[in-house]
C-alpha cells in the first residue's frame, strides 16, 4: 500500500523523512498542507486517531502566536478540525498514513513501523 504523507517543503523534518523513504524505495503520495491543503474528512479523522494531543504541536510558533480561545479549540477533538483548516502548520509533521495506520513525526519508532 502506497504511504501518503501529509508535510510541508519547507519542514526539515519532513525532508529527511521523504529523502530517507526514497533512499528506501517507497512510493509516497505527497501533499503539502499549505499548498495542497487537507481534505475536511482528513482532519475530522485526524481528531480521532492521532488525535490532538499526539497532532498539535504546543511547542511551534503558531501555538504561540494563538489565542487562548484557539488553543482550547485546537486541543478539542470536536473542534481540532476547524483550527487546523485555518492554521495548517499547527499540525505535528510529517504525518503520515500507512493503510488504517496513522504515524505522526520521524522518529525512531516511525521509521521502524515503515521499516527505512
Amino acid at each position: 500500500m502506497k504511504p501518503t504523507i501529509y508535510s510541508l517543503k519547507s519542514c526539515d523534518t519532513c525532508r529527511k523523512a521523504l529523502g530517507a523513504l526514497a533512499k528506501a524505495g517507497v512510493d509516497v503520495e505527497v501533499i503539502d498542507i499549505r499548498a495542497d491543503g487537507v481534505a475536511p474528512k482528513v482532519l475530522d479523522a485526524f481528531a480521532k486517531d492521532p488525535g490532538p494531543d499526539v497532532l498539535i504541536n504546543r511547542r511551534s510558533t503558531t501555538w504561540r502566536q494563538l489565542d487562548e480561545e484557539a488553543r482550547e479549540k485546537a486541543m478539542d477533538p470536536e473542534t481540532m478540525a476547524g483550527v487546523l483548516a485555518e492554521h495548517p502548520t499547527l499540525m505535528k509533521r510529517p504525518v503520515i498514513i500507512v493503510g488504517e495506520t496513522t504515524l505522526v513525526g520521524w522518529t525512531a519508532d516511525v521509521q521502524k513501523a515503515l521499516n527505512v
